[in-house]
């Protein structure tokens, strides 16, 4: 339906006392309401954010006992009730979501086809597709007239200065996770680009779809539209685009070296509706020096995993060497295939010959090691697998082979640290998790990491001691040469007290039809250090989040909503009196 009003008096007028008044947890507007009224507009019939309030106000929704007065209320600039502003701010999400939901659909495929993982040997700051994608974001900024800083390329930040001397930073991030591209197939043989979006069904594919930078695209359109729209704001908002939260970690503490910490912090990288909890973020790495290879039979030259410590992949593969390669992988598939059944069944174990060599694949279901109970850990398999072998399949021993005896050993296929006897859980945080992931190899060591993800109710100096202690007796009693570094973080925990979590929570939940209740999540953002910092989305806790997996996507329709809904935050934790 297209509506061809009169354009009203500018938006300007609106009256500066809208920041006069506490909002209440409710807004009146449904999910299915706006729903409705989205099913009624398209970017072509739509002028301005006024001219869309007077073609719902004629609607048989406008018409309704509270929503009518809001409306009217905002078209002749009188002061409304709080209410009554809360639902305006639920319409400027809808409205900014149906004139700008296209225009943001692009954007977020043009800063995907900018690949930004790290390369090894390069800083992020001096890797040209930083570079280029900070161009990019300076441009769209730009573009819609907000201030762009880039702070000696580490963090990009673009500001909407309002009339208060607070400042909310919204937390996202440009890097990413790298991939391995022939993992990038779905079930039905499709190949994927990694870092072209692709389209299939609701989903669009690629890398950055989920994680994270759709969180800098709604937040630079919900910034877009109160600036074009002039609507007051009682502080200030700074968008800081971080470079480094997938590796380093150091870009956000540069930039606070050198800048003033927003007073309030939330970061679009995590779970809805409002995360107060995040568990520390930690890594035992083993490094196993390479040696000559002992003994008779087989030798496994590599063996893949994870290219990040936080990424747990869908395949993992090791090459063997061998004079009798349709023998082994005879062997090694019958031995495969009794494995994969005695332990569930919902992975699959392969051996094909390839050349001289033999190829032993993992596969099974890629997972954000913060989520390991998502996936099917391909990396904890093939090492269990490995080790079980001894006796079964003659193999020459190495490093790989000291690899697998120590993780099988230790860790087993299990996630929770309970085979090391260091598992323990906080009734609101949950359970320490403890996943296989990093495989690497450099010209000293074979490479192995397990990421943690710790809750509350052990410091880390006491995790890492009860850990440190089992493994160095380990490696004591088995004669396994291994050299282990540890890094365990604090896990954060917010009492979740002010007015601006309340309306978080009111704007996520009543969106979203989620429990009016604070989350927690297992992963790390940005923020765990920041005073004030929280969690608000982009990922539903109810949905397996793809980020870091291999085929990350995001729905046309939650990113949609995403934009929806960070427009009506950004607009009404501007307008709090006090937050």
């Amino acid at each position: 339906m297209n509506f061809s009003l009169k354009r009203l008096a500018a938006a300007s007028l609106i009256l500066a006392s809208f920041s006069a008044f506490t909002l209440p947890a409710q807004a009146n507007i449904t999910p299915q309401q706006s729903a409705a009224i989205l099913k009624s507009f398209d970017e072509a019939s739509l002028t301005d954010f006024r001219q869309f309030l007077g073609a719902v106000g004629k609607s048989d929704l406008g018409k309704t006992d509270n929503l009518g007065p809001a409306i009217n209320a905002f078209l002749d600039n009188k002061t409304p009730s709080a209410e009554q502003q809360n639902e305006i701010y639920r319409l400027l999400g809808i409205y900014t979501r149906a004139k700008y939901g296209k225009a943001a659909l692009e954007t977020l495929r043009e800063l995907v086809e900018i690949p930004t993982f790290q390369k090894e040997g390069v800083a992020q700051h001096d890797n040209p597709e930083f570079i280029k994608i900070a161009e990019k974001i300076k441009n769209l900024a730009e573009s819609f007239n907000l201030k762009f800083r880039n702070v000696d390329n580490r963090v990009y930040e673009i500001s909407l200065d309002g009339s208060g001397d607070e400042v909310v930073g919204i937390h996202a991030h440009a890097d990413v996770v790298p991939v391995t591209p022939e993992n990038w197939v779905l079930k039905d043989g499709t190949k994927l680009d990694p870092f072209k979006v692709t389209l299939i069904g609701d989903r669009m594919y690629g890398r950055g779809t989920e994680d994270d930078k759709n969180g800098i695209v709604v937040a630079m359109y919900a910034m877009k539209v109160i600036k074009e729209e002039k609507l007051p704001l009682a502080r200030n908002f700074k968008l800081l685009v971080d470079t480094t939260e997938e590796t380093t970690g150091d870009a956000i503490p540069y930039y606070f070296e050198h800048n003033p910490t927003p007073n309030y912090n939330m970061a679009l990288d995590g779970g809805y509706p409002v995360v107060i909890a995040e568990k520390g973020y930690g890594t035992v790495m083993a490094n196993f020096p390479l040696r000559k290879a002992e003994g008779s039979g087989a030798e496994i030259i590599s063996m893949t995993g994870g290219l990040a410590t936080n990424q747990i992949p869908s395949v993992s593969v090791a090459t063997l060497v061998t004079d009798k390669p349709e023998q082994l992988a005879a062997s090694l598939q019958k031995a495969g295939s009794e494995y994969a059944k005695k332990h569930g069944g919902d992975f699959e174990v392969a051996a094909k010959v390839d050349g001289k060599d033999v190829k032993l694949s993992v596969t099974g279901v890629s997972a954000h090691s913060s989520e390991p109970e998502s996936g099917v850990n391909p990396v904890a398999r093939m090492l269990d697998f490995i080790n079980s072998l001894d006796g079964k399949v003659a193999l020459k021993h190495n490093q790989i082979t000291d690899a697998a005896r120590y993780a099988s050993t230790n860790w087993g296929l299990d996630y929770l640290g309970k085979k090391l006897g260091v598992g323990f859980s906080d009734s609101f945080m949950g359970p320490l998790t403890t996943s296989l992931t990093y495989v690497g190899v450099d010209d000293k060591a074979f490479k192995l990491a397990v990421n943690l993800r710790v809750p509350k109710g052990k410091s880390p100096e006491v995790l890492k001691k009860q850990i440190a202690d089992k493994l160095a007796a380990w490696s004591k009693k088995s004669h396994v040469a291994v050299d282990f570094t540890y890094s365990i973080a604090e896990p954060m925990y917010r009492n979740p007290e002010g007015e601006w979590v309340k309306a978080l929570l009111a704007v996520a939940t009543e969106n979203l039809g989620m429990k009016h209740e604070f989350g927690t999540s297992a992963g790390a953002t940005s923020v765990h250090e920041l005073p004030n910092g929280v969690q608000f989305g982009l990922a539903r806790p109810e949905v397996k989040y793809t980020g870091h997996t291999d085929g990350e996507f995001k729905t046309v329709d939650q990113f949609l909503l995403d934009l929806q809904i960070v427009t009506e935050m950004m607009g009404r934790v501007g307008q709090l009196p006090k937050l």
